[in-house]
């Protein structure tokens, strides 16, 4: 009986480890698929936005990005603030490929229109745009560290924002 138990044991062991290696694969094989690997996650840093007065201001930023399960979808939020200006950016975007598109929208000015560009290689670059207003969004992740890049002709000329994982 001793014997039985002995063998049951390690056949078990034997099999879980066997799972736990095709489960590692699998997570490491679905870190480098998807197009949003490295974005995941709650971050935060500072940066400054430039604008259409010519003016440019200090701000404040905070971001969380969830990967969904396929890692072809990813939900984006951005909130950053200065003394006087604030903005709230939410995107929800899928992949097919490099190529993303969805939706987005800001809540301050309750603003909300398409996106459509690529992603991968730990960046994103998008071109979004609503009535009366459009912009190109960069962002680019590498480790612990995050930029975010917007360009526009509308109230908001420019943002720089530079963040950390938090």
């Amino acid at each position: 009986m001793k014997l039985f138990a002995s063998k049951l044991v390690r056949k078990t062991m034997m099999v879980a480890g066997f799972v736990a290696g095709v489960a590692l694969s699998a997570s490491a094989s679905y870190a480098q698929s998807s197009p949003f690997a490295g974005f995941a996650g709650n971050w935060s840093g500072s940066g400054t936005v430039a604008l259409s007065d010519g003016s440019k201001e200090n701000i404040r930023c905070r971001a969380s990005y969830k990967v969904d399960g396929t890692g072809k979808g990813l939900k984006q939020s951005l909130r950053c603030a200065s003394d006087s200006y604030k903005f709230d950016l939410s995107s929800d975007v899928v992949s097919e490929g490099d190529e993303i598109t969805g939706n987005w929208s800001e809540a301050s000015r309750n603003v909300f229109g398409s996106v459509r560009g690529r992603a991968g290689g730990g960046e994103i670059q998008v071109f979004v745009e609503a009535a009366g207003f459009a912009a190109n969004l960069t962002v680019r992740a590498n480790g612990n560290k995050q930029s975010v890049s917007i360009t526009s002709k509308g109230e908001i000329r420019g943002v720089s924002i530079t963040m950390v994982r938090s």
